[in-house]
C-alpha cells in the first residue's frame, strides 16, 4: 500500500488526489473504519495490563505475611519472583519463588498483528478516500487488497485463538493451584494461603475484540472480492449460462 501510494502521487497517469467521504457510507469504507477501531482496542485492552498475585506465609516469627509478585505484559511469568515473606526469609526456609510459565509468544503475536492490522487500515483508508479512481482502474491492486484481507482473517483466527488459550494459563499459572508446586510452602511450620489476583477482566475483553476481528475481516473478504476481477468474470460466466 505504501508503494501504491508513491505510484499514486508521482505516476503522470494518475488523476491524483480526490477526496471522497462518501465511501465511508459504503460498506468497504464503514468496516474498513471499524476493523480500525477494533484493532486499537485489542492491543489497548492487552499490551498495558499489570496485575499482581498475593498469598498470605506464615512461618517462622512471622504470621499472615503478604508477599506477592507482580507480572505484566508479555507475561514472562517465569521471570517473575515473589517478594520474600521476611529479611531473615522465614529462618531459612524460604527461598526464591517464581511463577511458571512464558507466555509472550502468544501476546506478542497477538498485539504486533493488531498494531500492523491498525497501520494497514490507515494507509487503506487514504486509498478508499483518497484514490478510489486509481484503486478501481487497476485490477492489481483490489486482488492485493483481497489477498491481504484474507490473510490478515487467518492471522485473527489463529492470534486470537492462540492468545485465548495462553490467558487461561496465565490464569492456571496465578491462581490458588500453584501452592502445591511451591517448595517453601512445604517446608514445616509454613503455611501459604490464596489471597487475591489482579482482575483479568481487560484481557478478556482483548479476546473478544480478537473474536470481532475475526468476524469483521471475514466478512470483509467479500466486500473486497466484488471489486475484484474475479467478481465480474463469475458474474459475466453466469450471465452467459
Amino acid at each position: 500500500w505504501c508503494g501504491f501510494l508513491l505510484t499514486a502521487v508521482v505516476s503522470p497517469r494518475m488523476a491524483g488526489l480526490r477526496v471522497d467521504f462518501g465511501l465511508f457510507l459504503e460498506p468497504l469504507g464503514f468496516i474498513k473504519v471499524l476493523e480500525w477501531i477494533f484493532s486499537i482496542f485489542a492491543f489497548a485492552t492487552c499490551g498495558g495490563f499489570q496485575g499482581e498475585m498475593t498469598l498470605l506465609v506464615s512461618c517462622k516469627g512471622v504470621v499472615n505475611k503478604t508477599v506477592t509478585a507482580a507480572f505484566a505484559y508479555p507475561f514472562r511469568l517465569n521471570t517473575v519472583i515473589f517478594s520474600a515473606p521476611d529479611p531473615k526469609r522465614c529462618g531459612g526456609t524460604w527461598t526464591d519463588v517464581y511463577l511458571m510459565g512464558n507466555f509472550s509468544s502468544s501476546v506478542q503475536f497477538f498485539v504486533t498483528l493488531a498494531v500492523l492490522v491498525f497501520l494497514y487500515c490507515i494507509a487503506a483508508l487514504v486509498v478508499y478516500i483518497g484514490y478510489k479512481h486509481v484503486y478501481q482502474q487497476n485490477s492489481k491492486f483490489p486482488l492485493t487488497d483481497l489477498a491481504i484481507t484474507v490473510v490478515i482473517a487467518f492471522l485473527w483466527l489463529v492470534s486470537t485463538f492462540a492468545w485465548a488459550k495462553a490467558l487461561a494459563d496465565i490464569k492456571m499459572s496465578t491462581g490458588a493451584s500453584i501452592i502445591p508446586g511451591i517448595e517453601s510452602c512445604k517446608a514445616p511450620g509454613t503455611t501459604c494461603r490464596f489471597a487475591s489476583v489482579t482482575s483479568m477482566g481487560t484481557l478478556n475483553v482483548s479476546v473478544v475484540f480478537g473474536l470481532l476481528n475475526v468476524v469483521l475481516w471475514g466478512g470483509n473478504v467479500w466486500f473486497v472480492y466484488k471489486d475484484t476481477n474475479l467478481h465480474n468474470q463469475s458474474n459475466r460466466i453466469s450471465k452467459k449460462k
